[in-house]
């Protein structure tokens, strides 16, 4: 039987791949030590240093393992036994994927000078002669470690920087890929963990968040080879100071450009639009227990009732707020068209929607949708918007409609998607609103393609209280900022529980806490003033028009070096034959 060891040196390679991964879940709130994610993904590369194929795929896999248990952990929030950890123990394995390909391809891409790696039996390169009972792809305990130092910095600083800068495009790359494959799962992009920092992120209108995420991963690649020569090189201290001049320049050119966007006036707001934002905080066991659907239904009426005190021009109710069929039930009805005819006020609430359709063999299904609502100060809804990007296992069982078995099997049933965007107008408040729901704002390209240019705000509907109080509500707000700086827009979120707030144009979040106190969690309303183009079109950002252009940039630029470095290895081996 085939014996499996680790070897010393494997094994401290994992350790920094592991500490790299756990650094980086680090930068993400709660904690949110945003400097971490400028040190990270360099630690995680240099982990991989000189190993090739499925060896540097182990080492970043680890890494990424680590990252996605430690940043995803409010999975394990979700008020059920055990299918919470099934969940978060399968996102991880999945997710760990593209670290593990991204240190792979990075080290692969890597321009030794010497070509030693051409003759190198396994992973690890320099590789003298294994022992007995060596971990295949590992170096040795007798390796040294100042040979392999010295075989990274045999490369020239020019070909170096220029490797820097495409692995922080390969890493962008697989970003992009994360983003849109099995219905895409954008949460945990890099640039997020920089939504403070807002003098750095106003380049998202130009690049999205992608260009946050390439500005933080070379960087920190820059400054992991500044360490390596450092260690190597102490006496020539202008070389490791040469590895991070021009990281260092950029990212002082887009933090000062940023400041500049920031202090530059902008004429003030033709007007302000007052809305009152509902949090009931309704806990996820009062909504699956229809037993508690009135209980739940009056606490969020008699929250109302204090908001409209205020006299607010419009009042918004989160994702999921509303019990049963909000179109259907006739009692929830007539108390939301009683409530706004009464305080003469604008409505925007979440609700289930149902819609009967026939089949093309003749016979009739009824379709679900997560949807929201506005309604009129006359009681009539104007307008509604069904959910375009499902929480899969959440909201729909892959393949439960064509397949009514899995649905009966796993005892779930699937909401039906949106087919369009959707903009809520009130022709009233001279306010035209983009409507998202859930985690459709962590989507770039979604909430891109919501926007018009006429629209006012981004108005979110979210529910957060499967996670508890847990990180789930920071890091899902963290990534809506970057959506306020992408379109130039407002972004206004009101959530079952946390964080009910806005975002202002270039990624400010005024005031995201209860009055008084430092609680996203509880049960209230917030007073907040968005400010309104009064009939004007807001200018677009670069971002807006173009898209993903940086994204898709990285794409190709990625795929081309890859294709060259495959030809490459095919020459070789053609001579090598010859």
């Amino acid at each position: 039987m085939r014996r499996f060891r680790i070897q010393a040196g494997e094994a401290k390679r994992y350790g920094l791949a592991i500490t790299a991964g756990l650094l980086l879940a680090a930068a993400f709130p709660k904690l949110g030590l945003a400097g971490l994610a400028w040190l990270a993904p360099g630690l995680l590369l240099m982990a991989g240093m000189g190993l090739r194929g499925g060896a540097a795929f182990r080492v970043g896999y680890a890494g990424g393992l680590a990252f996605y248990l430690g940043a995803l952990h409010w999975l394990l929030f979700i008020p059920l036994s055990f299918t919470p950890i099934i969940g978060w123990l399968s996102l991880a394995v999945y997710l760990a994927i593209y670290p593990g390909l991204w240190v792979w391809l990075g080290w692969k891409l890597y321009p030794a000078s010497n070509r030693l790696q051409q003759t190198s039996p396994a992973g690890t390169i320099p590789q003298p002669a294994s022992p007995p009972g060596s971990a295949k792809g590992f170096a040795p305990p007798s390796q040294q470690f100042t040979e392999l130092l010295d075989w990274f910095l045999s490369t020239p600083w020019l070909p170096r920087l220029g490797w820097a800068i495409l692995c922080a495009a390969l890493w962008v790359a697989l970003e992009m890929i994360v983003g849109r494959l099995f219905t895409g799962f954008p949460w945990s992009f890099l640039g997020n963990t920089q939504y403070r920092i807002l003098q750095v992120i106003q380049i998202a209108s130009i690049t999205g968040v992608y260009g946050v995420s390439f500005l933080v991963v070379w960087f920190a690649i820059s400054l992991a080879v500044a360490l390596v020569m450092l260690i190597r090189r102490p006496q020539v201290r202008w070389h490791s100071q040469r590895e991070l001049l021009l990281p260092f320049l950029v990212t002082a050119a887009v933090a000062g450009n940023g400041w500049w966007e920031l202090v530059r006036s902008a004429p003030p707001p033709s007007a302000r639009l007052k809305v009152a934002l509902i949090q009931p905080s309704i806990p996820q066991t009062w909504i699956w227990d229809p037993r508690e659907s009135s209980n739940r239904f009056q606490q969020l009426l008699q929250l109302s009732e204090q908001a409209l005190t205020n006299h607010p021009d419009l009042m918004v109710w989160p994702e999921a707020a509303v019990p049963y069929m909000f179109r259907f039930d006739e009692d929830i009805y007539s108390a939301v068209s009683n409530l706004v005819q009464r305080h003469q006020i604008w409505l925007v609430l979440g609700s289930d929607d149902g819609e009967v359709r026939m089949r093309p063999n003749g016979r009739f299904e009824t379709n679900y949708f997560n949807s929201s609502f506005l309604v009129a100060p006359d009681g009539q809804i104007m307008n509604s918007y069904r959910k375009r990007r499902l929480v899969i296992f959440g909201e729909y069982i892959p393949f439960g409609h064509r397949f009514s078995f899995i649905e009966d099997w796993t005892g779930m049933g699937s909401f039906t998607r949106g087919d369009r965007p959707v903009w809520f107008s009130i022709p009233d408040l001279h306010v035209k609103a983009s409507i998202l729901i859930c985690f459709e704002d962590v989507f770039p390209h979604l909430t891109r393609g919501s926007v018009d240019d006429e629209t006012d705000f981004v108005l979110n509907l979210t529910n957060n209280g499967w996670f508890g109080e847990s990180a789930a509500q920071w890091q899902h707000a963290a990534a809506a900022v970057f959506r306020a700086v992408e379109n130039g827009l407002p972004l206004v979120r009101c959530a079952n529980n946390g964080l009910t707030c806005w975002v202002d144009s270039q990624g400010g979040m005024p005031d995201p806490y209860f009055p008084g106190t430092r609680d996203i969690y509880g049960v209230g309303y917030k007073l907040v003033n968005i400010p309104l183009l009064g009939g004007a079109r807001r200018p677009a950002t670069f971002y807006h028009r173009h898209g993903d252009w940086f994204g898709w940039g990285c794409v190709v630029l990625s795929a081309a070096a890859l294709l060259w470095q495959l030809g490459r290895q095919r020459a070789r081996v053609t001579r090598a034959r010859k």
